[in-house]
């Protein structure tokens, strides 16, 4: 795939037949935009995990998962790895494993994932108490604010210890906004200071590190732990692998037990990361650059708005306008007759997330589709 639009990658995004039953028609083309987690194993995935050396991981013993797990570390330049089903399963064992004593206390922003989406889980399951910081619109938190809700432990007959300080790169409710280098460090320097531990939620770590141009291990020196999501921008169907010391790693592998996350012959799955780990990293510039033209393009359909500037990843939000006349829900269903989906975000909002299964006449199409939607005016591209 290119970036230039001289090569649709018809075969990668698909080319299932969607029934429109309101207009009775049938769309030769999908363009799912909902989230980069509905991505297609590519072939060579299919190959690595037909053909993948495989044994027990709960014993230890999956040459393939021990392959990913290391090689993963070392991208990260932490001293090993584990390989858990999911993300959010990745965060919990992460934060139950850096707060051990019920009762203690997380720093974390109020618009995280960990906060918002991972269904209370490190308070219903492991007893430790979130307190968030405010997010800013790039997803940082004030280190100031940071510090000051660090708990004064002279007090802990009153108040949790604060034991863990997480942050999230890139910010997803932020719109895919990276947190610099200098920021993460200087959150990690305020953890050592107060004998805290940092955690990074890395769902999307690898688009930060390109979009900003700084290697990936540099980005999360001053984290004690990392989760790095594979089905995301690497395009793997299923996991997520979670890097920190050999002590962290040895403490989370009894605990992805004890949640259930031990999976036996995983390196079926790890093998198609380990592809997506060589081929589709290169991609992500790629996307980056697609989101921004998709981004540019709706900011100029009027009805509505799009803070181009905050595109820096794979993300894209729009703001429908007033002016429009046109609600998200119908939009969304419009744009589904046509064979794109989208999510909706709210009354008012729709999010984007562009993919290595996204071409550029993809995007164009996009935009073709959702002129023609909001402003009734047939786009000089078509939308058919």
């Amino acid at each position: 795939m290119t970036c230039n639009g001289t090569t649709a990658s018809i075969i990668e995004s698909g080319t299932e037949i969607i029934n429109c039953t309101l207009k009775e028609k049938k769309v030769n083309r999908t363009v799912d935009l909902r989230s980069d987690t509905v991505t297609k194993p590519t072939e060579s995935m299919r190959i690595a995990m037909a053909n993948a050396e495989v044994d027990d991981d709960v014993l230890g013993h999956d040459p393939t998962a021990f392959r990913l797990e290391t090689e993963m570390a070392r991208i990260m330049g932490k001293e090993a790895g584990l390989f858990v089903p999911s993300g959010t399963m990745g965060n919990l064992i992460s934060v139950l494993v850096h707060c051990e004593v019920r009762g203690s206390e997380v720093i974390l922003g109020d618009n995280s994932h960990i906060h918002m989406y991972e269904n209370g889980g490190i308070s219903t399951i492991g007893g430790v108490h979130p307190r968030t910081v405010k997010n800013n619109e790039d997803g940082t938190m004030d280190v100031d604010l940071v510090e000051a809700a660090i708990r004064d432990r002279k007090m802990e007959i009153c108040y949790p210890t604060t034991r863990l300080i997480c942050l999230e790169n890139t910010h997803a409710n932020s719109g895919g906004r990276c947190l610099p280098v200098e920021y993460i460090d200087k959150v990690g320097e305020l953890a050592t200071k107060y004998g805290l531990k940092l955690h990074i939620d890395g769902a999307r770590i690898f688009h930060a590190s390109v979009a900003l141009g700084v290697p990936v291990q540099r980005l999360v020196r001053a984290a004690d732990s990392v989760s790095v999501c594979l089905s995301k921008g690497l395009g793997a169907p299923v996991g997520t692998v979670i890097v920190g010391s050999k002590g962290f790693i040895a403490r989370a592998k009894t605990l992805r037990k004890t949640l259930g996350g031990g999976m036996r012959q995983v390196g079926v799955l790890c093998a198609a990361a380990l592809v997506g780990l060589q081929e589709n990293v290169a991609k992500l510039e790629c996307d980056h650059k697609n989101a921004k033209t998709l981004a540019e393009g709706l900011n100029k359909i009027k009805g509505l708005k799009v803070d181009v500037a905050s595109v820096e990843t794979n993300i894209v939000y729009f703001d429908i306008l007033k002016s429009a006349n046109i609600s998200t829900e119908k939009l969304c269903k419009n744009l589904e007759e046509h064979g794109i989906l989208v999510m909706s975000w709210s009354s008012s909002s729709v999010r984007l997330v562009v993919h290595h299964q996204i071409s550029p006449t993809d995007v164009q199409y996009t935009l073709s589709c959702i002129k023609e939607a909001v402003t009734g005016v047939p786009d000089a591209n078509g939308c058919n």
